[in-house]
């Protein structure tokens, strides 16, 4: 079992940044965030594999950043130039060597136009 606890949402005016936060339990082989908007599907954000690849929605290319200390098995998302529509509640997701998935509690984002 992994635990995850996220932290970093918050407020901020559109074209502002915040840096979100996931820690994990033990050892993990990707990081994932999504996040939801309200009345709207669960999106994939960005991911992140161990060996250091990345993928992004294209909705948040080249404003959103993902990387990862492994030795403090925790994941950053950078979010750069945020704009109302990237307000959600933000998931991180885990998936250990074994390939067994893990979910946080989510934060919060609220951008402000």
């Amino acid at each position: 079992q992994v635990q995850l606890v996220e932290s970093g949402g918050g407020l901020v005016q559109a074209g502002g940044s915040l840096r979100l936060s996931c820690e994990a339990s033990g050892s993990t082989r990707s990081f994932s965030w999504y996040r939801q908007a309200p009345g709207k599907q669960r999106e994939f954000v960005a991911r992140i594999i161990n060996w250091g690849a990345t993928n992004y929605a294209d909705s948040v290319k080249g404003r959103f950043t993902i990387s990862s200390d492994n030795a403090k098995n925790t994941v950053y998302l950078q979010m750069n130039n945020l704009k109302p529509e990237d307000t959600a509640v933000y998931y991180c997701n885990a998936q250990t060597w074994n390939l067994r998935d893990y979910g946080g509690q989510g934060t919060q984002v609220t951008v402000s136009s």
